[in-house]
């Protein structure tokens, strides 16, 4: 039951990692490509506020990411 039970871990923890990737992407990445790129309705927002949205962002994918590496030292041999 044991290796079925590292399977699962993993891919949990594939997925929560999955997860963080996305967050990034989406949440850092996107916006400051949008920026690059000069679109117009992130002129609306101050630089503070979008500098703190992509902080807030940047973090929870860490976070996830740590979380996935937690559950992976749950795997057993």
């Amino acid at each position: 039951m044991a290796l079925i039970r590292n399977e699962r871990t993993k891919l949990t923890a594939t997925w929560l990692n999955t997860l963080a990737a996305a967050t990034v992407v989406t949440g850092v990445i996107a916006p400051m490509v949008a920026v690059v790129f000069g679109l117009p309705t992130l002129r609306t927002i101050s630089t503070g506020a979008f500098a703190l949205a992509t902080l807030v962002w940047l973090l929870l994918g860490v976070a996830l990411h740590m979380l996935a590496r937690r559950i992976l030292g749950r795997l057993r041999e």
